[in-house]
């Protein structure tokens, strides 16, 4: 007698029940916060599937959603890796969310764009300024700077994420400050600014607004210059990107391994996968600045405003901007309005 005649036809189909169930386990993994829209996590999600065999939702969050549930599910983990803000990187260590990890190629990482113990780690950056939809300005002209928008000829047609929740949000804020006189001590400049520009009738979403900038609903947005250049370059959109006259700032954003999460080497084979060539020219593609430079194609890096006007934009401090987040999100939610 064979081994499925001593089993037998339940025993068997209950075996292969649990085969075909742990085989999907092992094929899976949940990303938070890595919205098809944003950054290319379109192409990105595929390209997991096709080289590592690994299926991962696409999730729309944005980085203060994610971290609130990834606390909430502290007990019992859904999340596998998590993307976000770099400033969310070192609260979600903090909150004990995040797992100590070190990709392959982590050494390649610039220190300051790392945690020193492995718990989150930079993929790339952007530049903050103006996602602007030159239709949809209908004869206005292009704005220069920050202080345009001001101006009542922009009125309603200007929208940023609420500084709140979302990290361009609050990159936002530091941005404005820093190129208005202030510093990370005190967000008076960034405080009265959004003030006056709630009151010139801004939009102010929670979540990504590409969308919305592409199809003229949102002429002016504030975001990065890698999806304005993904909806000029990749979409043919009548859409520029605009660094502020005034100044900005460069910002990267981070990933990490989840704490107890389901799925552990499956996140551990995606975090490497970020950080792969594979990976870093995907990122570079959406045009974004991959955190390994070689990886960009010199194509791709043609496409960018001039180093001269990529000058005015500084490094942020994550480190500064960390400890002053509470108290300026504080500030707006109280003086300018969720």
């Amino acid at each position: 007698m064979n081994r499925r005649q001593l089993l037998g036809a339940p025993a068997i189909a209950f075996a292969a029940a649990h085969w075909n169930e742990a085989q999907a386990q092992a094929a899976r993994a949940v990303c938070y916060n890595c919205p098809p829209e944003w950054a290319d996590w379109a192409g990105a999600l595929r390209a997991i599937r096709g080289s590592l065999g690994i299926a991962m939702p696409h999730d729309n969050k944005n980085s203060g959603q994610a971290l609130a549930a990834l606390i909430a599910e502290r007990a019992r983990p859904v999340a596998d890796v998590a993307y976000m803000g770099g400033n969310f990187g070192p609260r979600a260590r903090a909150e004990g969310v995040f797992a100590p990890y070190r990709p392959a190629r982590i050494e390649e990482v610039p220190a300051d764009m790392r945690d020193p113990d492995g718990y989150w780690f930079a993929i790339h950056s952007g530049t903050l300024g103006l996602f602007v939809n030159r239709g949809a300005l209908r004869g206005r002209p292009m704005p220069t700077g920050w202080r345009d928008l001001l101006k009542p000829e922009y009125r309603g047609m200007v929208g940023y994420l609420n500084p709140t929740s979302a990290a361009v949000g609050q990159v936002g804020m530091v941005a404005v400050n820093v190129a208005l006189g202030g510093g990370y001590s005190d967000f008076t400049p960034a405080i009265e600014f959004f003030k006056a520009l709630r009151a010139n009738g801004a939009v102010v979403p929670l979540q990504t607004s590409y969308a919305r900038v592409v199809s003229g609903e949102i002429p002016i947005l504030f975001d990065y210059d890698f999806n304005a250049m993904r909806a000029q370059f990749t979409d043919g959109a009548d859409t520029r990107f605009v660094l502020p006259a005034e100044g900005t700032v460069s910002f990267p954003y981070i990933m990490g391994l989840v704490a107890n999460g389901p799925n552990p080497e499956n996140g551990r084979r995606v975090l490497d996968w970020t950080l792969s060539d594979e990976g870093q020219r995907i990122w570079a593609n959406a045009f974004l600045r991959p955190v390994r430079p070689a990886a960009m194609p010199a194509e791709t890096a043609s496409r960018f405003l001039p180093a001269s006007e990529y000058a005015r934009a500084r490094v942020i401090d994550i480190a500064a901007m960390v400890a002053a987040q509470e108290g300026f999100v504080a500030r707006y939610r109280a003086e300018v309005g969720a």
